[in-house]
């Protein structure tokens, strides 16, 4: 927020500077000028340029016409893309320190606890598919993995093993789509995105049965690319539904967020059987901003938000899935504002996908997608993609995604921050945290992956 302030804060000076100047040449005149009521300055009318000062003026005021449309553009029409980087949400810089150097020194000193599996079974979103255009290739790292992403001529996507088997090369740095298959840019072997074949060696006569990389399952609905993660092996053993009002484009792509977190992927989710933490620090109205030093600052306690929250897991067949029913009101001064009151369904479909469903009468309907991926082992990346009404003004829904935003934010400076307790102390209101440990083990296997060691540093 800071560098943002700072960016916004030279623009508005070089455009005041810009004018200031400008205002000086128009109005340098020869005395002459000023005592006769001439037209154009002696210096400009020697030099052949009368006229200039006003072609100049205009050419400004062109230009910060178009900075200014543009700016007005983005704001009410184009998609709200936030991106934070894993330094930059969550960390207290002090004593003359840069973010990036608090959060390797977080990372170093904080206690882990004692941590379930690492990477539960399921479903986790890699990108959003307006991301990958056909012919496209992405290097991404999921679950401690490098993979090599890739759309074929034909439109469907693939993931891979991002690692050449013959001599290690990375599929996805400077690799190439040929038709349904990637090309390695070390020698050109070319593995089929089905199943992971090779299917070509430019020099050789034969290519070996046993040349493949390894596929990932996936899927793509909802604007949004999967795979599927199992420690055994298994086959999927459910999918994660369509949200039919984005197939049929009713509901329509008006932005997404990126967060990095430093926690276990437990820790992310739990948060929607934490009724009480909703109380003590959401109740700060968006205002109060995300810094938890700041956030119950009294200049900002004319705005409250209030909530009713209730969790619950849900039974065959969809045991993978469990809801979290929110009821929200606003209060200002004193006063609740039932137009802005909002009813929200969180349906949680397996460790790495959550649907915000938003209905209001006023505000219209859509949903955010929250989808947690692990990078590594204790590192989460989150991402909040928002859908909605194509004919709601696209400004609701991106005030609602930046609204998240803000809340999410005080959570990531907890999370950052925290150590896990695997045997909390819980009192009788708590109750739901351990029903929802109790859902959430079912993603984990006799072999799931645990953390064996910790890096020192983020390394930012």
């Amino acid at each position: 927020m800071e560098g943002q302030s700072m960016s916004l804060l030279g623009k508005i000076m070089a455009v005041i500077g810009i004018s200031v100047v400008a205002g000086l040449i128009v109005h340098v005149r020869d005395p002459l000028d000023s005592i006769l009521g001439g037209g154009y300055p002696e210096l400009w009318r020697k030099a052949g340029l009368a006229g200039a000062p006003a072609r100049a003026v205009a050419c400004i005021f062109a230009g910060v016409s178009l900075l200014a449309m543009g700016w007005l553009y983005r704001l009410l029409f184009a998609p709200l893309e936030l991106l934070r980087t894993p330094d930059e949400v969550g960390y207290i810089a002090e004593d003359g320190r840069s973010r990036a150097q608090a959060a390797n020194e977080v990372r170093r000193r904080r206690k882990t606890g004692e941590l379930p599996p690492v990477y539960p079974n399921g479903w986790y979103r890699v990108l959003d598919s307006h991301m990958l255009e056909r012919g496209d290739v992405k290097n991404v790292t999921v679950l401690g993995e490098q993979v090599a992403v890739f759309r074929g001529t034909e439109g469907k996507a693939y993931v891979v093993d991002a690692y050449c088997p013959h001599l290690g090369a990375n599929l996805a740095v400077g690799g190439r789509v040929v038709g349904q298959s990637i090309e390695c840019p070390f020698h050109g072997w070319q593995f089929r995105g089905e199943d992971g074949k090779c299917v070509r060696i430019p020099y050789a006569e034969k290519v070996p049965e046993f040349a493949k990389v390894r596929c990932w399952h996936s899927m793509e609905t909802n604007g949004q690319l999967l795979v599927w993660f199992h420690c055994d092996g298994e086959e999927p053993g459910w999918t994660v539904p369509e949200q039919g009002e984005i197939t049929r484009g009713e509901w329509v792509y008006r932005g997404r967020t990126e967060h990095f977190i430093n926690a276990h992927i437990e820790e992310i989710p739990e948060n929607a059987a934490d009724i009480a933490h909703l109380a003590h620090l959401h109740t700060p109205g968006i205002v109060s901003g995300v810094d938890l030093r700041y956030t119950n600052s009294k200049t900002w306690e004319f705005v409250r938000h209030d909530w009713k929250v209730q969790w619950e897991a849900e039974s065959e067949p969809t045991k993978h899935c469990s809801q979290m029913l929110v009821k929200h009101a606003l209060t200002v001064f004193g006063r609740h504002w039932p137009l802005l009151d909002m009813d929200v369904v969180a349906r949680q479909v397996g460790p790495g996908v959550v649907f915000l469903l938003f209905d209001h009468s006023f505000l219209g309907r859509g949903v955010i997608m929250h989808c947690v991926t692990p990078v590594e082992p204790l590192l989460q990346c989150v991402s909040h993609t928002i859908f909605y009404q194509s004919n709601i003004p696209p400004l609701v829904p991106k005030f609602i995604l930046r609204a998240e935003c803000i809340q999410f934010e005080r959570d990531v400076m907890i999370w950052n921050n925290k150590k896990y307790i695997s045997k909390p102390l819980l009192v009788k209101e708590d109750s739901a945290i351990q029903k929802h440990r109790r859902w959430f083990s079912q993603f984990y296997s006799d072999n799931s992956p645990r953390l064996r060691y910790q890096h020192n540093t983020l390394d930012f």
